[in-house]
């Protein structure tokens, strides 16, 4: 009689981790605006690290309304997925020790020099866009620029159709194996525009053609009940979904980055 064939163990996904993992609270992130908890996380015999930003811990905010900032940071993630370009860590809305909140896997972050700089001269070198000019000292300035990287230039993409109100450069995340991550998307989707980014080096350029293959699949997914638009209901109101929609078209109209409205803040502050 022959043994009875092993199954081998299920795999747990992040997702599953995630969503369904036991948190335990490590640390807290005390530089951060809102609460951000450091956490270890373990479901079935899988571990890993994340960040817990529960929802008690948000910092009211006048253009956004209370209690909103985890589910932004989910549709972040769903929008970050649909483009299949997978910017943003995996993250879920769950229970945890201190309520409702976002969970976000950990990235543990490389060193990395190539991303932004200050550079003397009014003209980026070659492999580098100008963002524009900052204070260094009394009555110095420097050139701040980023990278001319198709990882960053994605990442305006996401921005511009998420309506990043903070793209920090704090808030860019490479890791070990060349990929690059943004975070900290709690003030997205606003209806009213509120791009705020060092990612403008690109501003007014025609969109290259993998953005606009991507743009054409996300107005896809966000028609009035495809699967993008649907899950997006679950965490943002009508009018932003509606927003999105009108910022998806808009990019796809005009065929280029979209440019500084002069109505808002162009640059974070801080912005680094």
């Amino acid at each position: 009689m022959s043994a009875p064939e092993r199954i081998p163990p299920r795999s747990v996904t992040t997702a599953e981790l995630l969503a369904k993992g036991e948190l335990k609270v490590r640390g807290q992130i005390r530089e951060a605006s809102n609460a951000v908890l450091y956490c270890s996380v373990s479901y079935e015999g899988r571990d890993a690290f994340c960040v817990y930003k529960p929802v008690a811990g948000e910092r009211p905010l006048w253009d956004f309304p209370d209690g909103t900032l985890a589910q932004r940071e989910v549709a972040a993630y769903e929008v970050s997925e649909a483009t299949g370009w997978g910017l943003v860590p995996p993250t879920v809305l769950r229970e945890g020790p201190y309520g409702e909140g976002m969970c976000q896997l950990w990235i543990e972050a490389t060193p990395e020099s190539d991303l932004l700089a200050l550079v003397a001269g009014e003209e980026p070198a070659d492999g580098w866009k100008a963002i524009g000019f900052a204070e260094v000292g009394e009555g110095e300035t420097a050139l701040l620029v980023h990278a001319d990287d198709v990882r960053l230039r994605r990442l305006a993409v996401l921005d511009a159709v998420i309506n990043n109100a903070d793209r920090k450069g704090g808030h860019l995340l490479p890791d070990g194996d060349g990929r690059l991550y943004g975070i900290d998307h709690g003030v997205t989707f606003n209806a009213e525009n509120k791009l705020r980014t060092l990612l403008w080096g690109w501003a007014g350029e025609p969109l290259v053609s993998e953005a606009v293959s991507v743009l054409t699949s996300l107005r896809d997914g966000l028609a009035p009940g495809a699967a993008l638009a649907t899950r997006l209901a679950e965490l943002i109101t009508p009018a932003e979904v509606d927003a999105t929609r009108a910022r998806v078209e808009a990019l796809l109209g005009s065929g280029k980055h979209p440019e500084p409205s002069g109505e808002w803040p162009a640059i974070p502050w801080p912005p680094v």
